[in-house]
C-alpha cells in the first residue's frame, strides 16, 4: 500500500486494521472520561470527590501495570486485549443503565472508576507493547509510536469537545453508551489483526523474579530512569487538569460542560501537533533535546493558565500545557521503545505506563485536596512551577543522559560507532 512517509507504519495491514478500529474507541474513552468528571462534580458538587474519582480511575496502574507486563511477557497479548476491553465494555453499558435509570449513586459511580481502572491498567501497557507486533518492517517502530500519539491526543482533541456538546444536549447517558458502542470497533479489529511477529519464546520463571528483572533493567539504564521520574513528575503536577476543570469552568467563568469540553479539547489539540511533529521525523535521533524543553513548556502553560481570564487564551495555555505535557510523554515513549531488550518490552512499557498514568493519583487527590482550599487556578499555578522546575533539572543534566544513551542507540544501529552522540 502506497501511503506517504509519514505515515509509513501503516503500510502494515494488520497495523491498519488495529489502528482503525482504536481510533472509534479512543474517542468514545475521552467522550466517558468527560461524562464521568463531569457527573461526578454535578452529583457531589465537591473537587474532592471529582479527584477521588480522578485517583480511582488512575489508582491501580501504580500497583498492577507491572504484573501487567509480566503477563504481556508471558501470555498472548491479543488475548488479553480483547478480555480487558471486553471488561471495559460491560462497564460502559452498566454506567449507561445507571445513568439513563437515574439510579446511579456517588459510591457506585467511584465503584465503576475503580473497575475501570484495574481493567486499564492492564490494557495500556499490553496495548503499548502489543502494536509493535503489527509491523511488517521493525523500522517503522518510531512512526507507528508517533501515529499511537497522533490517534491517543487526537482522540483527546475531539473526544472531550464531542463529549461536552453530548452532555449539554443529551446528559452523560449518552456519553456511557456511545463509548460503550466505540468499544466493538476495535474488538472487531482485534478478531481479525494478527501479530506478525510473536514475542520471543522465554524460559519458564517465577513472575516476582520476573518483575524484579524488569525493575532492575529500567532503573539500571540512567536515561530510561530519568525519563521514568520526569514523567511521574509531570503527571503529579500537570496530569490532574481534568479534575480541575469542571471547578475552573463553573467559579472562574460562571460556564458548564461545554467550556470543560473546551479546555480539555485543547489540550488535545497541543498534543496532537506534539505527534504530528512526531510523525514526520525521520528516526528517533535528536529527541533527546525536546523531553527537557517541552517538560518546561507545559509548565509555563500552566502557570499562564492560572492568571487567564479570557477563554480563548485559556484554551491557548491548555493547548500549550498539552504540547509539552504529550510531546514530553512521547518522546519518552519512542526512545525507550527504541532501545528496549525485545524479551522486556511488555514489563518495561508497564513500568512507564505505572510511572506516567500511575503516578496521576497522586496528583489528582493532591489537586483536589489542595483545590479545596486555594481554590483551582491556584493549584494550576503550583503544578505548573514544580513542574517547570523538573524540566530545568533534566536539562541540567542532559548531557550524561546523551552519554548513557549512545551505547544503546549504536547497539540497535541507530547511529554508527562513530556517529554523533544522541541530541
Amino acid at each position: 500500500m502506497a501511503v506517504p512517509h509519514s505515515l509509513r507504519a501503516l503500510r502494515s495491514r494488520n497495523f491498519r486494521l488495529y489502528y482503525a478500529g482504536q481510533a472509534g474507541s479512543m474517542i468514545g474513552t475521552w467522550v466517558q472520561s468527560l461524562a464521568l468528571m463531569w457527573l461526578a462534580y454535578r452529583l457531589s458538587g465537591s473537587t474532592w470527590f471529582t479527584g477521588l474519582v480522578g485517583f480511582l480511575n488512575s489508582a491501580p496502574y501504580l500497583v498492577l501495570s507491572p504484573f501487567a507486563g509480566v503477563l504481556g511477557d508471558r501470555l498472548d497479548r491479543r488475548r488479553i486485549l480483547i478480555t480487558v476491553l471486553a471488561l471495559l465494555f460491560l462497564q460502559s453499558v452498566v454506567l449507561a443503565i445507571l445513568s439513563g435509570f437515574g439510579a446511579i449513586t456517588l459510591w457506585q459511580l467511584a465503584s465503576l472508576a475503580l473497575f475501570a481502572g484495574v481493567a486499564n491498567s492492564f490494557e495500556t501497557p499490553t496495548r503499548q507493547s502489543f502494536f509493535v507486533q503489527l509491523l511488517d518492517d521493525r523500522d517503522d517502530l518510531p512512526n507507528a509510536i508517533a501515529l499511537n500519539s497522533v490517534l491517543m491526543n487526537g482522540a483527546r482533541l475531539v473526544g472531550p469537545s464531542l463529549g461536552g456538546l453530548v452532555v449539554a444536549a443529551w446528559g452523560e447517558t449518552a456519553c456511557f453508551a456511545l463509548n460503550a458502542v466505540s468499544y466493538l470497533a476495535v474488538l472487531a479489529a482485534l478478531r481479525v489483526a494478527r501479530p506478525v511477529r510473536p514475542s520471543p519464546p522465554r524460559a519458564p520463571s517465577p513472575p516476582l523474579a520476573d518483575l524484579a528483572d524488569g525493575w532492575r533493567y529500567a532503573m539500571g539504564f540512567v536515561p530510561i530512569r530519568r525519563m521514568l521520574l520526569l514523567l511521574a513528575t509531570l503527571s503529579i503536577t500537570i496530569g490532574p487538569y481534568s479534575t480541575l476543570m469542571p471547578a475552573i469552568a463553573v467559579k472562574t467563568f460562571g460556564e458548564g460542560a461545554r467550556l470543560v469540553g473546551l479546555f480539555i479539547g485543547a489540550v488535545g489539540l497541543g498534543a496532537v501537533v506534539a505527534a504530528v511533529g512526531l510523525a514526520r521525523r525521520p528516526s528517533v535521533r535528536g529527541l533527546a533535546k525536546w523531553i527537557a524543553a517541552s517538560a518546561i513548556l507545559a509548565g509555563l502553560g500552566a502557570i499562564g493558565f492560572c492568571f487567564s481570564r479570557s477563554v480563548p487564551l485559556s484554551a491557548a495555555l491548555m493547548a500549550l500545557s498539552g504540547f509539552g505535557m504529550f510531546m514530553t510523554a512521547a518522546s519518552c515513549n519512542t526512545i525507550v521503545q527504541s532501545v528496549v531488550d525485545e524479551d522486556k518490552r511488555g514489563r518495561v512499557m508497564s513500568y512507564y505506563t505505572m510511572f506516567f498514568i500511575g503516578s496521576l493519583p497522586i496528583g489528582h487527590l493532591a489537586a483536589g485536596a489542595i483545590a479545596e482550599r486555594i481554590g483551582a487556578p491556584l493549584t494550576f499555578l503550583a503544578g505548573g512551577v514544580a513542574c517547570t522546575l523538573a524540566g530545568i533539572a533534566f536539562a541540567a543534566r542532559l548531557d550524561t543522559f546523551r552519554e548513557h544513551l549512545r551505547p544503546a542507540y549504536i547497539r540497535r544501529g541507530i547511529i554508527p560507532p562513530t556517529g554523533e552522540p544522541p541530541q
